[in-house]
């Protein structure tokens, strides 16, 4: 395992990238809205403008070399942000007029403890859960616009997007944090699994 370090130097991302077999995104600030191309929200947290900008050539250069990806919580959302699509700033935001909007915020309940279902499409490469399956949940910003290359896979009851991944099935972001559960839930373990060996 490598850990990339954020570098304003660009042009080093492809030797950092042929380092590795694949890249694994984690969770952290909110993505700014300067890049899909909004203003900020007064509920908008903390932003951290030149990790999004070094992450987001990540992907680009992740797709370029073929390789493969797992976005976590934050990175789920940049990766829809780096193919086009954009986020709701705050969870409040949200409506569906079908369902009440979930707390999809459970602090101060720790990581380990999974606090709400999502739906997942048996025909995805989440095959391996459950179709109903129970996960924490740590956000309050989510996808709103779906990039265009991006498939649903998961979402929770109120329909807020859980999972995505690519049409070549490379590239796949979950919305809760499966590191805070793997040592309890075998089927977290086996997202990294899935990752390491197969995707």
């Amino acid at each position: 395992m490598i850990m990339i370090p954020i570098d304003r130097d660009l042009d080093k991302l492809a030797d950092y990238i042929k380092l590795v077999d694949k890249v694994m995104l984690t969770g952290g600030e909110d993505v700014a809205p300067l890049f899909y191309g909004q203003d900020p929200h007064p509920l908008l947290g903390n932003i951290n403008p030149e990790r999004d900008r070094f992450e987001i050539a990540a992907i680009h250069e992740v797709i370029k070399q073929e390789k493969a990806l797992l976005g976590v919580c934050r990175g789920h959302q940049l990766l829809n942000v780096a193919l086009g699509g954009t986020l709701y700033q705050d969870v409040s935001l949200y409506r569906n007029p079908e369902v009440a909007t979930l707390k999809h915020m459970q602090a101060p309940t720790k990581f380990k403890f999974t606090t709400h279902f999502v739906n997942v499409d048996p025909t995805s490469s989440l095959n391996f859960l459950p179709e109903t399956y129970h996960v924490n949940s740590y956000h309050h910003q989510m996808i709103d616009q779906l990039a265009d290359d991006l498939i649903t896979i998961a979402t929770a009851s109120d329909g807020v997007i859980e999972a995505v991944e690519n049409k070549a099935k490379r590239l796949l972001g979950v919305q809760w944090h499966p590191e805070g559960t793997w040592d309890n839930i075998p089927d977290e373990r086996a997202i990294f699994d899935f990752f390491v060996n197969q995707l």
